[in-house]
């Protein structure tokens, strides 16, 4: 039997490289497209393998547990077990869903058995299964179009309080674009203009706002008693919000006004009409799917954009 390697490899260098797309849409995971490559490639070991003395233990389980460990940590890397762990189920989770979704469409479609078999027959001579080349070329732009399409038919006009939004923030001549997250906990707000207050951690942006605002969100205590070290620009933005925390029942925090809020659910850009923000040094998200905890009225521009 001829075994043409160079199409097997290609063939599961896709199939992984698709998998491990589908695993970042599924949990909603960021990633860079040079590492999701090289994650199909690491995937693509066990096809060379075939031809050499290791060939056997590539194909034990323990094997392929390493090399799924591998690729899931080199696309998405490793914050913390649960972390990893849920993108490593996902994985499977995409990888037995695909897989069984395609067997069961071609075995649903009465086919001449003895026809059958010899087109099966004729594909595994070489070139691969039929069925994982379908995977491939269907696979592919169905994913796509389940990742880009709208899900507004399922949505309610109501506000959809842990949803994930992107939010963009203008101050001054900052510009700040940050993953967000609705929380009905979050009640901060002006007592004076009853502005609602979104809470943005330094942590990713620290590089992108003055230090006076890095030090107003890591010593905000001793910020309220010194803060020449703010410009007049931030110095005019500047309000003082009242809030209760677990073991502090009454503390000042410095929000600022922004030139402009907008925030998105990956349509479109909506502007959020009035709001402040205010920056902490504390981390928002264990996992840092998010680092912005948006108000809850501000997430009304979303229902009315619905709406019309």
């Amino acid at each position: 039997m001829v075994l043409y390697l160079d199409a097997l490899w290609l063939l599961n260098f896709l199939a992984d490289s698709l998998l491990l797309w589908m695993t970042a849409i599924f949990l909603k995971r960021t990633f860079k497209w040079p590492r999701l490559i090289l994650g199909g490639l690491i995937g693509s070991l066990s096809i060379l393998a075939m031809v050499t003395p290791f060939a056997e233990t590539a194909g034990q389980p323990w094997a392929k547990l390493i090399l799924s460990l591998m690729m899931v940590y080199t696309v998405f890397g490793y914050k913390r077990f649960r972390y990893f762990f849920s993108n490593l189920l996902a994985f499977y989770f995409a990888t037995f869903l695909s897989g069984g979704m395609l067997l069961g469409a071609h075995y649903f479609i009465s086919f001449d058995m003895q026809l059958d078999s010899a087109f099966f027959l004729a594909g595994l001579n070489g070139f691969g299964d039929p069925v994982s080349w379908l995977f491939v070329m269907f696979g592919l732009p169905i994913a796509y179009y389940f990742a880009k399409s709208r899900v507004d038919d399922f949505q309610s006009v109501k506000i959809q309080y842990d949803q994930m939004v992107d939010v963009f923030i203008h101050i001054n001549d900052c510009k700040i674009k940050v993953k967000g997250l609705i929380d009905s906990g979050n009640q901060l707000q002006d007592p004076i203009s009853k502005s609602p207050v979104m809470l943005v951690s330094i942590k990713e942006i620290r590089d992108s706002i003055p230090e006076g605002v890095v030090m107003s969100a890591e010593h905000p205590d001793q910020f309220l008693f010194e803060n020449q070290h703010l410009s007049e620009d931030w110095l005019a933005r500047m309000r003082f919000i009242p809030a209760k925390s677990v073991g502090n029942a009454h503390q000042l925090l410095a929000a600022f006004k922004p030139d402009e809020i907008k925030i998105s659910t990956g349509s479109n850009w909506v502007t959020v009409p009035k709001g402040l923000v205010c920056f902490t040094n504390l981390p928002l998200s264990s996992d840092d799917q998010f680092s912005c905890i948006v108000h809850p009225k501000m997430a009304l521009v979303l229902s009315f954009e619905e709406v019309s």
